[in-house]
């Protein structure tokens, strides 16, 4: 299916708590186990938007159909084509909304992540944004292995890589972090620390 190719240009809205809300309850109606919620969508379109410029090299398609686990025949995953091209405009809205925000004062960035709520209190928690974000990485592995070697860069995305990945490796010492509500949620206030670094990295570098 041919896409529209997303334009930052374009004066669109961002998505409203209901609207945001109706895309993560259209998108979880679908089948298969590759579709993401919205907190892991949030996370994907971060990546897109912080790391290596990605997005003006491919074509939409390229990278869209992740969202819900790929086109398939048809409509398919989704009933209709009315239904996938509206969760398609309701993504780029998305995309377009998180650049905004992310191109105005720190405190404008509101990532989507979860909160968990615990006998000793409320808890961030960003393991699905971080696994989210991960997935994006993909699109270009070569640049984002780069930065995930970096004596600066690597510290930095530690705790996406801890908190999104697939826990093989981990030492009991990451495995006791993870664990712990507390500690889940400092590590999840780190990656906002690290993607407005990365973000302040972007606007600040020279244009090719």
């Amino acid at each position: 299916m041919d896409y529209p190719q997303y334009d930052p240009r374009l004066d669109t809205p961002p998505l409203d708590d209901a609207e945001l809300d109706a895309l993560d309850q259209l998108l979880q109606a679908l089948p298969g186990d590759e579709v993401m919620n919205v907190e892991a969508l949030d996370g994907y379109l971060t990546a897109l938007l912080v790391g290596p410029a990605v997005l003006p090299r491919l074509r939409t398609a390229d990278w869209l159909p992740a969202v819900w686990g790929g086109d398939g025949e048809g409509s398919a995953p989704f009933p209709s084509q009315k239904q996938r091209k509206r969760a398609a405009m309701l993504v780029l809205r998305h995309l377009h909304g998180i650049q905004t925000q992310l191109q105005g004062p720190p405190e404008d960035w509101q990532p989507v992540f979860s909160i968990a709520e615990t006998d000793t209190g409320e808890w961030v928690d960003a393991e699905d944004w971080c696994a989210g974000f991960l997935q994006a990485t993909v699109l270009d592995s070569e640049a984002w292995g780069a930065l995930f070697d970096d004596a600066r860069w690597g510290p930095a995305l530690v705790p996406v890589a801890l908190l999104g990945g697939d826990g093989a490796g981990l030492s009991e010492g990451d495995r006791t972090r993870l664990a712990d509500p507390q500690q889940r949620d400092a590590l999840s206030r780190s990656v906002v620390d690290a993607v407005l670094a990365l973000q302040a990295e972007r606007t600040t570098a020279p244009q090719a």
